[in-house]
């Protein structure tokens, strides 16, 4: 039996490669963390903005509870199983009348990580809709290997090489309409994508980017991994620490060099490099 979700949710993430609307804290608990945010966007500007929000769970205790929180653990156990780990975390903020889209992807196409079976959950710390640019979804895409993407680093996407994959049916496409305190979870492979924030307020959301069972590994770059629920180091596993208080000098040394590593990864064999 799953600990959190339904069998009719487990049964959708397989077949569909992702499951949403997932409950997971009221509204005014969302309005309190994204308050917070904001709080540490004023405080720490260099550390918290549109080039800087990778893994900031590292450095910022309230977002460490958020990759730590439960009931996201326990939906993630139902989807890959008692043992995995977290390899990281971004940021995903879209600022009122932006430009900024996220074009079709897949997640697993630059990530290094094998096999590409993990699972990323996205927390909505405000309302994301379709005027704000939520999420969109290509069901069953996951059942597929990785398409071929094309790098277009065009300066309104927000990904790392602008990648896209070309000739996506979009009339297949589902909206994940989320409330603030709602999440969705996806599957490495489901190719997805995310309009333009047309409406007038901030959408901000969270990708803990991502779960991965037992057995991961990191083939690209240096294995950093933070341990979530059983046992599951590989040889080569270097273990992360949670951090003991906002941008304590420790956690920002190593918020620094897992960094370091991911871009890395993410940029390897890229022909050019953002600053993010």
């Amino acid at each position: 039996m799953p600990r959190f979700l339904s069998k009719q949710q487990v049964a959708q993430y397989h077949e569909q490669g992702f499951v949403a609307p997932v409950d997971i804290m009221s509204e005014d608990e969302a309005e309190a963390y994204l308050q917070r945010l904001q709080a540490a966007e004023t405080e720490y500007p260099d550390d918290l903005n549109a080039e800087n929000r990778n893994n900031p769970h590292l450095a910022f205790s309230f977002l460490d509870e958020l990759v730590h929180h439960p009931l996201i653990l326990d939906a993630v156990e139902d989807l890959i199983g008692v043992r995995f780990s977290l390899w990281g975390s971004v940021l995903f903020i879209k600022e009122p009348q932006s430009k900024h889209y996220v074009s079709w992807h897949q997640d697993a196409t630059y990530m290094g990580i094998e096999p590409q079976n993990f699972v990323t959950p996205w927390l909505a710390l405000s309302a994301s809709n379709l005027e704000m640019g939520c999420m969109s979804m290509i069901p069953g895409s996951h059942k597929n290997p990785i398409h071929r993407h094309e790098e277009t680093f065009h300066e309104d996407n927000i990904l790392t090489r602008g990648q896209q994959i070309e000739g996506v049916d979009e009339s297949l496409a589902v909206d994940l309409i989320l409330k603030p305190g709602q999440m969705s979870l996806h599957h490495a492979r489901t190719i997805h994508g995310s309009r333009q924030n047309r409406s007038s307020k901030r959408r901000a959301g969270y990708a803990i980017q991502a779960y991965v069972p037992q057995g991961g590994r990191q083939v690209l770059g240096e294995n950093y991994w933070l341990p979530m629920r059983g046992e599951c180091r590989e040889a080569d596993f270097i273990e992360l620490a949670r951090p003991s208080a906002d941008m304590a000098p420790q956690a920002i040394v190593e918020r620094q060099r897992v960094n370091q590593n991911w871009a890395d990864i993410l940029y390897h064999g890229a022909s050019r490099k953002r600053s993010y």
